[in-house]
């Protein structure tokens, strides 16, 4: 039998949202074991001056616990 937990991160990136996706799951995974699962759950952007300068998302991570 599996039991799995869910973590929240936020991440960002200069470039894109799905440039962002993929820091999150790079950075998450060098902490978290068995990662199976991810979910965005909200993406923003920062602007300046009329341009976008920042894109953000939230996202949930589903990872196995080890037994």
């Amino acid at each position: 039998m599996a039991v799995a937990r869910v973590t929240e991160i936020v991440a960002s990136s200069e470039v894109s949202f799905d440039d962002a996706v993929r820091q999150a799951v790079d950075r998450a995974g060098r902490t978290l074991r068995g990662m199976t699962g991810l979910k965005i759950l909200e993406q923003k952007a920062k602007i300046e001056e009329g341009k976008i300068v920042e894109f953000r998302v939230h996202a949930s991570i589903t990872f196995v616990l080890d037994d």
